[in-house]
């Protein structure tokens, strides 16, 4: 059974940053995209990034380019996110997950979910 393992949340003030790690635990697991969501309390999964393994190629949302930066190790099998100048509103449990979405921001088409780091930033 894969399972991906998130780490790298915490509490941090508004204009830090965080780089977030995700990597399977368990077997040696090859799938075709990583991504990240988050979702805040009361709100809908929202789409952060994702990255694909062959090519590294990037997707992000309008609304997440410029602070938010997905990168991959090959050697380690994992995929960061790294956030910089945090807001409050930046406050969720995030999420990787891991697949072959023909869709990158769909988060159905993903089979493998972590269990989600939460990031809280204060203001």
């Amino acid at each position: 059974q894969v399972q991906l393992v998130e780490s790298g949340g915490g509490l941090v003030q508004a204009g830090g940053s965080l780089r977030l790690s995700c990597a399977p635990s368990g077997r040696t697991f090859k799938y075709g995209v990583t991504g990240w969501f988050r979702q805040a309390p009361g709100k809908e999964r929202e789409f952060v990034a994702a990255i694909a393994w062959s090519g590294g190629d990037t997707y992000y949302p309008d609304s997440m380019k410029g602070r938010f930066t997905i990168s991959r190790e090959n050697a380690r099998n994992t995929v960061y996110l790294q956030i910089h100048n945090l807001k409050p509103e930046d406050t969720a449990d995030y999420y990787c997950a891991a697949g072959w979405p023909s869709t990158a921001s769909d988060s159905q088409q993903y089979g493998y979910w972590g269990q989600g780091t939460q990031v809280t930033v204060s203001s």
